[in-house]
C-alpha cells in the first residue's frame, strides 16, 4: 500500500488505542511523532479510535490533541461510546451509555473497604464521590455526595480507590468479594474500574467496528493496562493484532501478540510507522 492509496470500505483497519501510559506519558505529555503518526494513519483512510478508562470529558482534551476532528471514540472501559464533535461545546456528541444499579456491589464492597474511597460516574458525564480522589481523576463536573447518595440512581462506572493498600492485597480482597455480576478492570495502583456487566473497550470496540463494517481480522489494539486485556484479546480473537507498550505490566504484556517500546520510546509512533509493512505481511 502506497502513500497515494486511501483505504475505503473493507480496506480499512480499526486502530485502537488507549489513552494513559499509552498515547500520553504519565504526566501528560503527548510526543509530536505519535500526532505525526496518528494523523498520517487517519489520512490513509483508517479508523483510529481512542478507548481509555478516562471519563469522555477527560478524554476529549487528548483526543482533540492528537488531531481527531471526526469519529467514534470509547470511554469509561466501554460504558459511554461518543462521537467527536468540535461544534459542540463539551467536544463530542454521546453516541451509547451503559448504565448500572449500583447499590448491591457498592454494599459488598463497604463491608469489605470501609476505609477506600468510592465514586460513580453518572449517565452524563459527571461524578459523586464520598472521600476526596486525584485531582485530576474525575474530571471538572464532581460532587461530593454521601455514600448513600451514591447508590440512589443508574451510574456507568463504580471507581474505588484505596491508598492503604498495596495492589496484590488489592486484588486479593477484590477476588474474595467475587466481582461476577459485574466486569472490573485494576488499574496499577490499588485502583478499580467497575462496569455495567459484559460491558469493557473490547464490547464497546466490537460494536464500533461492526457499524463501521471493518473486518474483523482488520483490528490493532494498542494498551498498557489491565483494563486493555479483554480489547487484546477481542482482537486476537478475530484474528486481529494486539501490542502492549514496553513498561506495561507482565500480564498485559503476555496478552499481546507484541510488545512495542514503551511509551516515552514512542511505543505508538513505532508501530504506525510500520503500518504498511504490517499491513503487507498480513496480505502474504
Amino acid at each position: 500500500m502506497s502513500n497515494a492509496q486511501i483505504a475505503t470500505g473493507d480496506d480499512r483497519w480499526l486502530i485502537a488505542i488507549d489513552i494513559d501510559g499509552t498515547l500520553v506519558h504519565d504526566d501528560g505529555y503527548l510526543s509530536p511523532a505519535v500526532v505525526e503518526q496518528v494523523q498520517r494513519v487517519r489520512s490513509l483512510g483508517h479508523e483510529v479510535i481512542v478507548a481509555t478508562g478516562r471519563s469522555a470529558a477527560n478524554a476529549i482534551p487528548v483526543i482533540r490533541e492528537v488531531g481527531i476532528q471526526h469519529g467514534y471514540s470509547v470511554a469509561s472501559n466501554g460504558a459511554v461510546t461518543v462521537k467527536v464533535n468540535p461544534a459542540d461545546d463539551r467536544g463530542y456528541d454521546v453516541h451509547e451509555v451503559v448504565t448500572f444499579d449500583p447499590k448491591q456491589i457498592l454494599t459488598e464492597l463497604i463491608a469489605h473497604l470501609p476505609n477506600a474511597h468510592f465514586a460513580v460516574e453518572n449517565p452524563d458525564g459527571s461524578y459523586h464521590f464520598h472521600r476526596p480522589f486525584p485531582a485530576y481523576a474525575l474530571g471538572d463536573r464532581n460532587i461530593e455526595t454521601s455514600l448513600d447518595e451514591l447508590m440512589n440512581s443508574p451510574v456507568s462506572r463504580v471507581v474505588v480507590l484505596s491508598p492503604e493498600h498495596e495492589v496484590d492485597e488489592f486484588l486479593g480482597i477484590i477476588e474474595k468479594i467475587g466481582l461476577h455480576s459485574v466486569s472490573y478492570a485494576i488499574g496499577y495502583t490499588a485502583w478499580l474500574d467497575i462496569a455495567p456487566a459484559g460491558i469493557s473497550k473490547a464490547s464497546a470496540l466490537e460494536k464500533l467496528r461492526a457499524e463501521l463494517g471493518i473486518p474483523q481480522h482488520q483490528v490493532i489494539t494498542m494498551g498498557d493496562g489491565r483494563n486493555d486485556i479483554a480489547m487484546f484479546e477481542w482482537a486476537k480473537s478475530g484474528g486481529g493484532l494486539a501490542f502492549a507498550m514496553g513498561q506495561g505490566p507482565e500480564e498485559v504484556r503476555a496478552a499481546a501478540t507484541a510488545v512495542t517500546a514503551s511509551v516515552e520510546d514512542d511505543g505508538v509512533a513505532q508501530v504506525l510507522a510500520d503500518l504498511e509493512g504490517i499491513l503487507f505481511t498480513r496480505s502474504v
